[in-house]
């Protein structure tokens, strides 16, 4: 049995996770703290959750192919995206990204806005308050939308086949691997890879609901010291 699938849906899901952890978060406090056109913003960054797969790897490929911009942009540098497994990673970012943003969003909109307005009186930066007041509070929350969106990438298929393709040792994730194999008539070996994917997303599901759990026990503990 190879295991390259295995190890490629590691690398990809981690990169992916990585990325929409840095993009997630930015783009979580800037909707936060909007005032106007905030639900146009959340609605256009939260498209790739109810959008079908597919149609976000179409998307990609208007944007990282021959003839798209960004595809254009690379090419100047000698660089290429389609058909690698960084394509991959950028596949499995775009869906993932709006599980984070949503629940860092919801998370940054619970802290109390005293706390922030209180070291805006005491002449803290917006950086300094972002890493010193918001994230800490926020955090059991952005950890949650973390593995939710880690869970989402090691599963992703659609877009990554769009815009990543099928190529075996290179960008072949465990999830187009079950397809290949069922594609070949060998069920055996989409038993198996199902097999490992639900034992990892069954893992992925008890580490959040166990993050969800510290997070409620927080919540009441932080409420008997105000008592």
């Amino acid at each position: 049995m190879d295991f390259s699938p295995f190890w490629i849906s590691l690398k990809v899901a981690f990169c992916a996770t990585l990325l929409a952890f840095v993009l997630g978060l930015a783009a979580a406090r800037l909707v936060s703290a909007l005032r106007r056109g905030r639900f146009v913003l959340d609605g256009i960054l939260s498209l790739p959750m109810v959008l079908p797969p597919t149609v976000v790897g179409f998307f990609l490929l208007l944007l990282f192919g021959n003839r798209g911009i960004l595809g254009r942009a690379l090419a100047l540098a000698g660089v290429s995206v389609l058909f690698t497994w960084q394509g991959a990673v950028i596949s499995a970012a775009a869906v993932s990204f709006p599980l984070l943003y949503r629940t860092a969003r919801g998370a940054f909109e619970q802290v109390d806005p005293d706390l922030v307005f209180a070291a805006r009186t005491l002449g803290m930066g917006e950086l300094r308050i972002f890493f010193r007041i918001l994230l800490p509070a926020a955090w059991p929350g952005v950890m949650a939308g973390t593995v939710l969106a880690f869970a989402r990438a090691m599963g992703e298929f659609g877009a990554t086949v769009m815009l990543a393709g099928n190529i075996p040792g290179r960008t072949q994730t465990m999830s187009i691997a079950v397809y290949s194999a069922v594609q070949g008539g060998n069920r055996a070996l989409a038993y198996r890879w199902v097999c490992v994917i639900l034992a990892i997303s069954f893992a992925t599901l008890l580490l959040l609901n166990l993050l969800t759990e510290r997070q409620k026990t927080g919540r009441r503990d932080s409420r008997w010291r105000f008592r």
